[in-house]
């Protein structure tokens, strides 16, 4: 008698089928493989028999088939280094020595017995054979005293593009590079599917196709020999646009820690600066900054740096005549000779400058002396006086006696013979006239800051470039107190290329910065002004960092001819968009795209549009959003 089952409802018998494929898609869920292939999937693939598709972009994958007979070290750089979307797989399989060996021996054996065929028959001599034999039997020399190892070498790529016309000017570029090495590509025909998993990284070499290597041919294809910056320290300054690597550089770890950075107005050359401040203070370094367009009052407030206005109106005092307290005998006993050295530059930048501009040599010339060889001896005269009438002289133990300053200096041209009342009456205006105040008394500022801001904005035209001397000379004496890791930042530094003394202090500071492991940033928009100057050539040519961003066509043959371009990068300089530039850093070059995260962007960006919504948001933090 057959036994019946008993009777099951069909709607409890789905819902109950239902329970399970959830139960079971739940359990596949928490082990992580659904929500894993769902981030990874394509939202759809399809293969032809040249190439295929993954969503909108087209793809097509080529194998590496021929090599030729020697290869050189790096040989794979072009490759890794193209300004193109590409994956490389490379995949080396070990052979055992014995193997090969008797696999050598075996051909070298064919090999002689096919010369000597040819030898009985009388033809004429191969060449290939007689090379094929000395490289058998050098491989088999190497491989018997364990020099050298065997293996089996494959090399695999995928191009993209955004569609079939480029894929095709993409594959061809690629294969003619690669055919001026002699290296030989062709495409996976038919098998695109198979070799496109070969070069995705799941370790599957579905194509097989591959080459005998010995352990130095197979060296030379280390894919890692490529136009990177990197180092193990520095800061990140962004992508590196060639192979999407970063760039991470220690600008002091170069011959000397200056940098020069050439863009146009609003190509993003501050941003730039502020981003490697911020970065570089987060590594101990010290930063200066001269800010000449109240550009970094915003990143310096948020660090807590310290930020010094100069104007005629402001209660901020720095006197010239200051002298550094070093602890260095040798720097010591050379203080005051050295401060009147700069002390001589900068009255001649005040007592001879602006005169000669007006008289018509105009705002883009380099403004030249006009002090005669007498003036020159009493103004020189006059400076040893004042300072022994304040009880300083070249003993270092009198250096910590108050300084005098331009006032003093003033009285002591007015009352000396020969051209000293002609130098004092030039000098009024800086210490009763127009100018009085600023630079005329003792200095009221001790700055013992990681970041300090020197703000020059509301000072007059004439003003600027004596302002920028006195504080470049503030930070020089402050510098060599202590040799700490420092940046200073001259920012439109070509106001100062305009008159040759400062030029000429901002280049000895330049060549001197070094031993005190202090870093100079140079930045201008003006490149042609910059890069006529002879000093402004001499700045460049002594910076071991030079960035360049987007240029006007009119500086783009300027740079070309000063960095040596090449005619495509000449090209690119005067398209490149906003943060995109090429960075120098001794003998190699990179195209560099600066990134910054979202708090870096907020504190340093001085677009209008963050800005003032910035102030929005601090201003009516409960009023929404203000269109």
């Amino acid at each position: 008698m057959a036994k019946l089952n008993p009777t099951i409802d069909p709607v409890a018998a789905a819902q109950i089928q239902k329970m399970k494929e959830e139960q079971e898609a739940q359990n596949i869920f928490k082990k992580g493989i659904v929500a894993l292939r769902d981030f990874i999937a394509p939202s759809s693939i399809e293969y032809f028999s040249t190439y295929f598709t993954i969503g909108t972009r087209f793809a097509r994958t080529y194998y590496v088939y021929g090599y030729p007979r020697n290869v050189f070290t790096g040989w794979m750089s072009p490759l890794v280094n193209l300004d193109e979307v590409l994956d490389v797989s490379i995949y080396v399989y070990p052979v055992e020595s014995q193997v090969v060996l008797e696999n050598l021996r075996k051909k070298v054996s064919r090999l002689e017995a096919g010369i000597q065929l040819d030898s009985e028959k009388g033809r004429v001599r191969d060449p290939a054979k007689q090379a094929a034999i000395l490289d058998a039997e050098e491989m088999r020399d190497k491989l018997q005293v364990g020099e050298e190892k065997f293996f089996r070498f494959g090399l695999y790529f995928t191009v993209y593009a955004q569609s079939a016309e480029e894929l095709e000017f993409v594959g061809h570029k690629v294969e003619s590079m690669l055919g001026q090495m002699l290296v030989y590509s062709k495409p996976a025909t038919s098998q695109q599917e198979q070799s496109f998993n070969s070069t995705v990284p799941q370790m599957s070499d579905m194509l097989q196709i591959r080459r005998n290597m010995s352990t130095g041919a197979l060296s030379t294809s280390f894919p890692f020999t490529s136009a990177d910056l990197s180092q193990d320290n520095g800061i990140l300054y962004g992508i590196n646009m060639h192979n999407s690597g970063l760039v991470i550089f220690d600008r002091f770890s170069l011959e000397n820690g200056n940098s020069v950075v050439f863009a146009k107005s609003g190509a993003g050359k501050s941003f730039t600066v502020k981003l490697e401040a911020l970065r570089s203070m987060m590594f101990g370094v010290e930063i200066f900054i001269i800010d000449p367009e109240n550009e970094y009052q915003k990143m310096c407030e948020a660090v807590g740096g310290a930020y010094v206005r100069l104007s005629l109106n402001s209660s901020t005092r720095i006197n010239p005549f200051d002298l550094p307290e070093v602890i260095d005998s040798e720097e010591a006993d050379n203080a005051l000779r050295s401060n009147l050295i700069t002390l001589h530059g900068l009255l001649r930048l005040m007592m001879g400058g602006a005169q000669a501009e007006i008289a018509g040599l105009g705002q883009q010339a380099v403004v030249a002396p006009v002090l005669a060889p007498s003036e020159e001896a009493d103004l020189d005269s006059a400076l040893i006086e004042t300072y022994a009438k304040a009880g300083i002289t070249n003993d270092p133990l009198t250096h910590r006696s108050p300084p005098p300053t331009i006032s003093d200096l003033y009285d002591v041209l007015l009352h000396m013979g020969g051209n000293g009342p002609q130098l004092a009456q030039r000098l009024r205006k800086y210490t009763t006239g127009t100018f009085s105040g600023i630079f005329s008394q003792q200095s009221n500022i001790n700055i013992n800051n990681p970041l300090a801001v020197f703000n020059i904005r509301d000072l007059e035209d004439e003003l600027r470039p004596v302002a920028m001397y006195i504080v470049l000379n503030y930070i020089w004496n402050k510098t060599k107190v202590d040799q700490k890791r420092r940046i200073l930042i001259v920012d439109e530094a070509w106001q100062l290329m305009k008159y040759e003394d400062s030029a000429n202090f901002l280049f000895s500071l330049a060549k001197r910065a070094r031993k005190y492991n202090l870093g100079i940033t140079t930045i201008t928009q003006d490149v042609e002004d910059f890069m006529g100057s002879r000093m402004g050539r001499a700045i460049v040519a002594n910076a071991s960092m030079q960035i360049l961003l987007k240029q006007s066509t009119s500086a783009v043959d300027v740079l070309a001819d000063v960095f040596k371009l090449t005619s495509e990068e000449k090209k690119r300089l005067s398209q490149f968009p906003v943060g995109q530039g090429l960075f120098f850093a001794g003998q190699n070059h990179v195209h560099i795209q600066v990134v910054a995260s979202p708090t870096e962007t907020d504190l340093i960006t001085t677009t209008p549009k963050p800005v003032v919504q910035s102030q929005v948001d601090i201003t009516a933090p409960n009023e929404g959003t203000i269109l």
